[in-house]
């Protein structure tokens, strides 16, 4: 079964981050939003991005240098890749910016809830029955990320839900909590509403804060709505 998209306004939202009130039996148990300066760095590579405008403009004046330009004339000529880099730099930046504002993930008693776009809005379900795991992937800085493992029979599209995904894994794409600033809170509360939701069910610590929540069956379809 494959996922269904529609799309609204977040400004037609019964409850932030849902696209429907909540069903007799079922209540919100967590919410929040990616950090925009960890989902800058982590998902849009700033570092990465600004090294390689580095790299560029120090070619450009290497090679005003070689041929036979003076210093101060080299140095005028970097100005305008500069500026570019600068410019392209602050719109990926804002990029960021648009997408952790406009994203918001919810876990609630029997699922989680991603809600994403910056123009236009979706929201995915991913029932506890989708997701055979989750695992936590910290970073140095104490952001980090919830990636889930949906049940084989369930699609996603990397394209879809990308930068609400980890980052790699396209065969089998893993819907995430992108750049959570406090993930280790978030996971805890995942793991039981889990355990409760599923019997038998166990959560599982790692190393370096990783963790998995595995479930012993369960089939159901992911419903996207909004």
């Amino acid at each position: 079964m494959t996922v269904r998209a529609s799309f609204s306004e977040h400004d037609n939202e019964p409850v932030r981050g849902l696209p429907s009130a909540l069903p007799a039996g079922e209540y919100i148990l967590w919410q929040g939003a990616p950090d925009w300066r960890s989902l800058a760095l982590n998902a849009y590579r700033i570092r990465q991005l600004a090294a390689y405008f580095v790299l560029i403009v120090a070619a450009r004046g290497i090679y005003l240098a070689a041929n036979g330009s003076a210093l101060l004339e080299a140095l005028r000529g970097c100005i305008g890749p500069a500026i570019f880099s600068l410019i392209c730099l602050a719109i990926v930046t804002g990029i960021a910016v648009l997408s952790a504002r406009s994203s918001w993930y919810t876990i609630t008693t029997r699922r989680v809830v991603i809600r994403q776009g910056v123009a236009l809005a979706s929201t995915i379900n991913l029932p506890f029955k989708a997701i055979e795991s989750a695992q936590i992937l910290t970073r140095d800085d104490g952001s980090g990320d919830i990636a889930l493992t949906l049940d084989r029979e369930q699609r996603v599209s990397y394209l879809w839900m990308w930068p609400h995904v980890r980052p790699w894994r396209i065969t089998r794409p893993q819907p995430a909590l992108r750049s959570l600033a406090n993930p280790q809170l978030a996971g805890e509360i995942l793991g039981r509403a889990y355990a409760e939701f599923t019997p038998g069910t166990t959560l599982d610590g790692r190393v370096d804060a990783d963790a998995a929540i595995h479930s012993a069956s369960p089939r159901t379809a992911i419903g996207a709505s909004a």
